[in-house]
């Protein structure tokens, strides 16, 4: 009997994916900030104090996106702290270094950089590493640990945000389920990233142990999606989640837009009398280099 051998997950294949779907999807994403902060205010928050950052801190920022929480951990340094967003798309950046300008923050730096080759910055020049739902798609999560804590000095904090289980996620899940079923997608390859891939009990501690991080705490801060309704979330994910698009490369336009008419009806479930409230957990992970 013969055995049918699974590809094996392509990493430098699916980074290029990635950059490509964030160029692409740079101008929605930064359209939607305002509400990402909302959204992820209280987990951005916990983030910092984990992180330990205060006035004078120097900060690195991972997959920093639009930069909506490098310019908010740029006002809790102050003037004589400093941040660099660093991020695999540059046409996030350029949103980023333009919004730091026009809240008259000089101490915001961007800086084009995958996270996995953080061996470019100098050692210990920083205070504290963060990642707001980066760290979770890097291909090679342990490496990218390595590079933060390599760029910190003795003492200083690597923190970051992700999802916990699909079960807790049912506005991200829910969605991945459909389209998953829809274009007859297997299950994640071995070692693939992916938005759930530190969220299972004990995970992030143990991704953080192996990396050689200590003091670590884990925190569970409930991160509910509120929006009008449940189109509108669909609109928040067509417009900003580029890996859902990634997955209906194989349907066609029709079956693409009924995929989405699907996600539609599976999320009116989470409409209330005060609109559309879908179910969103994050973890919070820091430890000390």
């Amino acid at each position: 009997m013969n055995t049918v051998l699974q590809p094996a997950f392509d990493a430098a294949a699916f980074k290029t994916t990635t950059r490509a779907q964030w160029q692409a999807a740079a101008e929605a994403w930064h359209r939607w900030g305002p509400f990402l902060g909302d959204w992820l205010g209280e987990a951005t928050e916990t983030m910092f104090d984990l992180a330990r950052i205060g006035p004078g801190s120097r900060v690195l920022d991972i997959a920093a996106g639009a930069g909506e929480q490098s310019i908010s951990a740029a006002r809790r340094v102050g003037e004589s702290g400093h941040v660099l967003a660093t991020d695999i798309a540059p046409a996030l950046l350029e949103r980023a270094a333009a919004d730091a300008k026009e809240a008259g923050l000089s101490n915001v730096e961007t800086r084009e950089l995958d996270g996995e080759a953080l061996d470019v910055l100098p050692a210990g020049s920083f205070d504290a590493a963060i990642s707001r739902v980066g760290l979770i798609y890097f291909p090679d999560q342990q490496r990218a640990l390595a590079g933060m804590s390599r760029a910190l000095r003795p003492g200083g904090r690597v923190a970051a945000i992700v999802y916990s289980t699909p079960e807790r996620n049912a506005f991200f899940s829910i969605p991945v389920k459909i389209i998953r079923e829809r274009a007859k997608l297997p299950p994640p390859l071995p070692g693939q990233p992916g938005p759930f891939s530190l969220g299972a009990e004990g995970v992030l501690e143990a991704a953080f142990a192996k990396a050689g991080l200590r003091d670590i705490e884990v925190r569970r801060v409930p991160s509910p999606v509120k929006l009008p309704s449940a189109a509108e979330c669909v609109r928040f994910e067509r417009e900003s989640f580029g890996a859902l698009h990634q997955m209906m490369v194989g349907l066609s336009e029709t079956e693409r837009a009924q995929a989405w008419q699907a996600i539609e009806e599976a999320l009116r479930a989470f409409e209330t009398s005060d609109g559309f409230v879908g179910p969103c957990e994050m973890l919070v992970g820091a430890g000390t280099v």
